[in-house]
């Protein structure tokens, strides 16, 4: 199967182009390896996928609508993994615009190639940003996600409510994961986990958000990986059952599915923490702060139509997902 994996040099598409090729997959790897954060990372993760024969490397951005109709219309891939977006719920406060490019006319150059190419299954990421101030916990994927309080959230619905509209009108299979705060090896610069590591070890203070009450459903890579192959894997179908005057905004009368994709257990910030200080064998200082504008106080995934569907839980337990991280950061950055 010939896939095409956009985000390749992301933190979550390299895991995954990795796990494509190592099954026997031919992966075409898409970046721009643009600077929101340090290129040289993504250049290193890139690394670990050239040397696979089944790999090649494409030099574009998705915003880039004529590339990206020449790349679909010569390769004639099977599947779509859009993994590309400008991420980040706080610099979508200070770089709207950027939002826009990559995560709304992107998307639709790829919703574009898919439908003209006759794509067998578009799988893309969307976030559990998409819930809001939601407050029922845990989030389902049956909850009105009507109330985006960041940009961010808003182009992540946007991108749900085009993918319905692809499928219904042309009848692309389009699956799209919410993922919730997701942490690991290769991770995210601009991330906690990533954040918290550097300070504690270079003795800084770490900013504490919330004064240490945020929540989240933290899920480790690895089970994002197994989440977006299994669904890739079983493209969406129409749902016989959908009832047009009581709708299930998860799925519809066309091949379209949403689903939830966390660790099923919140976890407050200062526990984290506390996993992180285990790790490294050092405390941190801690600066207590306000709640920042456009997060959320916690997150909490229900994962059952996941799991209905491809019998997949992720439950990765922080500790071991922390002490994995920790461990190649210090081998990584010689820390």
């Amino acid at each position: 199967m010939k896939v095409l994996v956009t985000g390749a040099a992301g933190f979550i598409g390299m895991h995954t182009s990795l796990r494509l090729l190592e099954r026997g997959d031919v992966v075409v790897g898409l970046d721009n390896l643009n600077d929101y954060y340090d290129p040289q990372l993504k250049r290193d993760r890139l690394a670990r996928l050239t040397p696979h024969p089944n790999f090649r490397f494409v030099l574009m951005d998705v915003s880039d609508r004529p590339s990206i109709e020449k790349l679909f219309a010569e390769e004639k891939f099977d599947r779509v993994v859009h993994l590309a977006a400008q991420a980040g719920v706080r610099y979508s406060l200070i770089n709207p615009h950027a939002y826009i490019e990559s995560n709304i006319v992107g998307f639709t150059n790829i919703l574009e190639g898919c439908r003209h190419a006759k794509v067998e299954h578009l799988v893309y990421a969307s976030s559990s940003s998409v819930y809001g101030g939601n407050e029922k916990m845990p989030f389902s994927e049956s909850d009105s996600v009507d109330h985006p309080v960041s940009l961010y959230a808003a182009t992540k619905k946007a991108n749900e409510l085009m993918a319905h509209t692809y499928s219904h009108l042309y009848g692309l299979p389009t699956t799209g994961l919410r993922f919730f705060t997701v942490y690991g090896p290769w991770g995210r610069p601009d991330m906690a986990l990533f954040l918290f590591t550097k300070a504690i070890l270079e003795g800084r203070p770490i900013d504490v958000f919330n004064y240490g009450k945020m929540q989240r459903d933290f899920t480790y890579i690895d089970d994002i990986v197994e989440g977006v192959i299994r669904t890739l894997d079983r493209p969406a179908e129409p749902n016989p059952e959908f009832n047009p005057q009581n709708p299930d905004p998860a799925t519809a009368r066309a091949p379209y599915r949403v689903f939830n994709i966390g660790n099923q257990g919140p976890v407050e910030l200062m526990a984290f923490i506390e996993a992180i200080e285990i790790a490294l064998g050092q405390s941190a200082e801690k600066n207590l702060l306000p709640i920042q504008p456009g997060d959320v106080p916690a997150t909490y995934a229900d994962v059952s139509a996941l799991a209905g569907w491809v019998d997949h839980r992720p439950g990765t337990a922080i500790s071991d997902g922390v002490s994995r991280f920790v461990a190649w950061y210090r081998e990584y950055y010689r820390a």
